[in-house]
């Protein structure tokens, strides 16, 4: 009876031995076949899903970038695919600029959803950078903070935008507003921020930007809170209105998202009497339009995309207005963030080309470590240099008359060293 038992025990070891060398044989095989690194890869799609910041407290919202990405993508998938592939979106999850629902957002895509790469990836506070650079998972969008420089798996569609100091940082926004002033020598301009990571490291990039343009700087602040505009704006007025010697700036620069700290500031400007020039980077946005308080509040204000804007007859620009259209219909009018996520979704596809038929995220990374790509739409981007800095383009568009109006076309600017 013993020996019977013995028997069967050797068995059982032995099968289950066998079992596991065989599971081990697969998951060896499927490893060097690329493993999780060929996950959302099949013979005819590429899955693709991408985070935004749709809704947030301070009523900042990126969400217009998922019917860009969206749009983009259905032209491509329309021509075939690339390499016979075509793209199958997801769509966009929400982070709420909210950095531990981004980072969550980024674990179900990945891990749930099985996505090849995050496209596109827009959102201030995002939380899930160090998750996507361990899992080599690519993500493509606008990298307006500190969190996407340098990594392997992160791509600014127009650069790094918040390069790390030694580093070139961008002069474009400083050299078209010199340009629509007649030149920055002899003028003061002072740099509004909040309490956020991204939006304090836009003061020290659009400071720079600024200075080696030729203006002077009369100040700086990041003392807003992030979450919500204050009830009483007149500290901050007072302190900028007597910000150069005692008198005014000639220009105020916000670096702040949301549109009711945006609004709420230069609404306060006006009233305490400023009349120098005003200048964003969000405002370019076509839902100010609707509300006559905050259209009030941003008359006259030059907003800066980093992208030729809608209003331009660039061939590229306008295959894009007729590409949203197609998707969203006809009565979509377009905003700033529809056309980074449109871009966003534009340099991934010219990516994937480069990477070739035989595609793992390994494999991609490793084709786009030198990435060279020219466009009419937002100028250039050039790699590896776009890991680090900002590919050194954008426009200025004025807000004149209640209708926005192009007063610098995009042009490329050299970097300097931040």
């Amino acid at each position: 009876m013993q020996a019977t038992n013995a028997m069967k025990t050797a068995t059982t070891l032995a099968a289950s031995t066998a079992l596991a060398l065989a599971l081990a044989g697969c998951a060896t095989g499927n490893e060097s076949g690329g493993g999780d690194g060929a996950a959302g890869v099949t013979d005819g799609t590429i899955k693709i899903g991408g985070i935004l910041t749709e809704t947030s407290a301070t009523g900042y919202s990126t969400g217009g970038a998922e019917l860009g990405a969206k749009a983009r993508f259905e032209r491509a998938n329309a021509e075939g695919g690339v390499h016979g592939r075509k793209i199958e979106f997801l769509g966009a999850e929400d982070d709420g600029m909210i950095p531990d629902k981004g980072a969550a957002a980024a674990r179900k895509l990945v891990q749930k959803e099985k996505v090849f790469a995050l496209v596109p990836v827009s959102a201030p506070q995002f939380g899930g950078a160090e998750f996507l650079e361990q899992q080599k998972v690519p993500w493509v969008g606008w990298a307006t903070g500190p969190f996407w420089c340098g990594k392997a798996s992160a791509f600014g569609f127009n650069g790094c935008l918040a390069p790390k100091p030694g580093q070139g940082t961008q002069t474009w926004w400083g050299n078209q507003v010199a340009a629509q002033l007649g030149g920055g020598a002899g003028k003061k301009v002072w740099v509004q921020a909040t309490d956020s990571t991204a939006s304090k490291y836009g003061v020290q990039t659009i400071s720079k930007s600024f200075t080696a343009a030729g203006f002077a700087l009369a100040g700086t602040s990041a003392a807003l809170p992030a979450q919500a505009p204050p009830q009483d704006w007149s500290p901050y007025v007072n302190k900028i209105m007597k910000s150069a010697d005692g008198r005014p700036p000639e220009v105020v620069v916000s670096v702040m998202a949301g549109g009711k700290f945006n609004s709420g500031l230069y609404g306060a400007l006006k009233k305490a009497g400023y009349k120098g020039l005003i200048t964003d980077a969000t405002s370019y946005d076509p839902k100010v339009l609707a509300d006559p308080q905050t259209l009030q509040a941003l008359e006259g204000v030059y907003s800066a995309p980093q992208f030729e804007p809608f209003e331009s007859t660039a061939p590229e620009v306008v295959a894009m207005v007729a590409d949203l259209r197609k998707t969203g219909g006809a009565t979509v009018v377009p905003d700033q963030h529809m056309a980074t996520g449109y871009w966003s979704a534009d340099v991934f596809l010219a990516m994937l080309q480069k990477a070739g038929k035989d595609l793992t995220r390994d494999s991609f990374l490793k084709a786009v470590e030198t990435f060279s790509y020219d466009n009419k739409g937002i100028g250039r981007l050039r790699l590896p240099s776009g890991k680090t800095e900002s590919n050194g383009c954008g426009a200025l568009v004025k807000l004149d008359g209640g209708k926005f109006t192009i007063a610098q076309n995009l042009k490329c600017f050299d970097n300097t060293t931040l």
